[in-house]
């Protein structure tokens, strides 16, 4: 039977904020709003739940920063070839941006929001977990598994193209996960693996 465990009012603040902040944008979303949709009268009892309408933004972004980092971890610890890593890679993406389409949507399109020193530390995540994908790439290139091509547009090629999904999937469901992650995965590599 599921956890049926019933949500604090911080882990309800929190959900209900990152909703908020994908249907308006965290610029435009206020605490107000905010206050009315977790049924609080006033905004001011929001922050007997939390700090700052950024620490959700934090949460948000560093949480899954961290899913990706920790994720990327596990793969380059495995002794599989580069082509079987970056399968593994795009299939990661796909699980955390169908996983909780809410999240994803704002760390994708909210994180330049965050102030300093959190943008900084943010980026630098970022530019680790790009970087690391790309010596997989390149790896792959120079063992012969993938063409010749420059690794940093193969990198950005594979990102853009995964992240679209949570928009698409959150309503359409069309394909099973396991279908559109054979889908995704074959079309990339295609253009990577040699004939």
């Amino acid at each position: 039977m599921p956890n049926s465990q019933k949500k604090t009012k911080k882990e309800l603040v929190f959900e209900a904020a990152g909703k908020l902040f994908m249907e308006k944008g965290y610029l435009a979303a206020s605490m107000r709003e905010l206050a009315e949709r977790v049924g609080l009268e006033q905004a001011s009892s929001l922050y007997n739940h939390l700090k700052s309408k950024e620490e959700v933004l934090r949460k948000i972004c560093f949480d899954n920063a961290n899913k990706f980092i920790n994720g990327i971890s596990e793969i380059e610890q495995q002794s599989n070839t580069s082509a079987e890593k970056v399968k593994q890679l795009i299939a990661l993406h796909i699980r955390v941006a169908t996983d909780d389409f809410t999240s994803v949507t704002v760390f994708n399109d909210e994180w330049r929001h965050l102030s300093e020193p959190f943008l900084s530390n943010f980026l630098t995540l970022r530019r680790d977990y790009e970087n690391r994908f790309r010596k997989i790439i390149e790896s792959g290139i120079a063992s012969g598994e993938f063409k010749k091509t420059h690794s940093t547009v193969a990198l950005y090629t594979i990102l853009t193209s995964v992240r679209w999904i949570h928009y698409w999937y959150n309503e359409e469901r069309e394909l099973s996960l396991e279908d559109m992650e054979k889908d995704i995965t074959s079309m990339l590599l295609t253009g990577l693996e040699k004939d």
